[in-house]
């Protein structure tokens, strides 16, 4: 999953982007309202964790245009106003959902998730693929019943391939959902990752490397 938190508090900024980082997820940070206006717009991203009150352009107006262009973003208000009417107004402007400050961390990875399966096209939170499982929820795969100690990154990339359900999936998809945008666009990550999860999935391979396009289920 990935994710642009947006708050100008840049100590609460970081401390829930490597909170999220730990749950799998590949996460940007921000801190001006201009810049996440065009990081969402080049972008694609699961869901926004959305400041109201940011410098440069208001999160008001950042909502407002990135629902005006009908992106797939989900966003999540999160802010210190708590009043009904100012929660009222954050979803009119086209928020999915409000989080106030102070919150429970808990609680923030499960409505960013919560968000996140409804980005696209709803799929449940455990994920199957003949003797593979995968729950999203509990961060937690098996393999004909054997756990398996996966990595964040390793998850993450298990994750791409079970959602593909057989669809080819290639390298730079996988930088965009797994990897933060900090990542080397060149970099052999995405191999050295692939290798590593195949190793502990075990035989028979469960993975297809399609040249010069990609790997699949």
């Amino acid at each position: 999953m990935r994710v642009l938190v947006a708050d100008d508090e840049a100590a609460l900024a970081d401390l829930v982007a490597r909170g999220l980082t730990r749950q799998g997820m590949a996460v940007d940070v921000t801190h001006r309202g201009d810049e996440a206006d065009e990081l969402l717009a080049v972008n694609d991203y699961d869901v926004v964790v959305l400041d109201r009150d940011l410098p440069g352009v208001h999160g008001d107006e950042v909502a407002r245009r990135l629902t005006a262009r009908s992106a797939a973003t989900r966003i999540l208000m999160l802010t210190a106003a708590t009043a009904l009417s100012d929660r009222v107004h954050g979803l009119e402007l086209g928020a999915d959902d409000y989080l106030a400050k102070p919150f429970e961390f808990p609680e923030l990875v499960a409505r960013v998730r919560a968000l996140g399966r409804r980005s696209t096209v709803a799929v449940a939170p455990v994920l199957e693929h003949d003797d593979l499982l995968l729950d999203s929820n509990r961060r937690m795969a098996t393999r004909d019943g054997r756990p398996l100690d996966l990595t964040a990154k390793e998850f993450g990339v298990l994750e791409v391939l079970l959602r593909a359900d057989g669809r080819i999936v290639p390298a730079e998809e996988f930088l965009e959902k797994v990897w933060d945008m900090n990542i080397d666009p060149f970099t052999a990550v995405v191999r050295v990752t692939m290798s590593k999860l195949r190793k502990k999935l075990g035989e028979p391979d469960p993975i297809r490397t399609v040249p010069g396009q990609g790997y699949a289920l």
